[in-house]
């Protein structure tokens, strides 16, 4: 009897702890082109982990030759998972974060601030192929709208490692070398609409 009890007890402790699932999208990289959805999951009464996942890889053709082909491409994919541990209550207020991430690209033909930074002026006449690893801190606030629906807005700074294999051009395929470059400033910017689940 005894047995069955404390099952009971750490059975409803740990429903009421995972009760929480918020399904997010971050507004902020669909204006980049970057669809994307994060699931973030109730660890306890202070503790969060968020999952957040973009991709862009389907707008380019991959053959240089074709008619449709675009020199200018901003084509990736990111994994980007945070801890979160917030003031008040989970999914109301402040919160502060650690997050990792990373990724893989094929950009070419266009700048992108702060990246490679010490290639930047060369950026737009070449392309890049490679992955990204790192990781930062972040803050931000959850404004709750409804009983499912909410807003929420992030920032983070952080440091990142890129490798990459560098080419001519943005539509050739002739490579020019390789190398990696650490880049260190903003990893997380989201105006997030989230809709929970219970």
């Amino acid at each position: 009897m005894k047995k069955a009890c404390l099952f009971f007890f750490l059975l409803f402790n740990l429903s009421a702890f995972s009760q929480k699932i918020a399904i997010k999208n971050n507004l902020a990289y669909d204006a980049l082109l970057t669809p994307n959805l994060s699931l973030e999951f109730s660890l306890g009464k202070k503790w969060t982990l968020d999952t957040q996942v973009g991709m862009n890889f389907f707008f380019y053709e991959d053959n240089a030759m074709a008619s449709g082909y675009k020199t200018s491409k901003w084509s990736h994919w990111l994994v980007q998972p945070e801890i979160r541990y917030w003031t008040c209550e989970v999914f109301n207020g402040w919160f502060w974060g650690l997050h990792a991430h990373g990724g893989q690209m094929n950009v070419g033909g266009i700048n992108i601030p702060f990246v490679l930074q010490n290639h930047h002026k060369e950026m737009k006449a070449h392309r890049y192929e490679g992955y990204f690893y790192g990781g930062g801190i972040s803050t931000g606030y959850h404004w709750i709208l409804s009983n499912r629906f909410s807003m929420e807005a992030s920032i983070g700074i952080g440091y990142a490692r890129v490798k990459y294999d560098k080419f001519k051009c943005g539509s050739c395929g002739k490579k020019a070398g390789k190398g990696s470059a650490d880049y260190l400033g903003p990893t997380k910017i989201a105006v997030s609409v989230i809709y929970m689940l219970k």
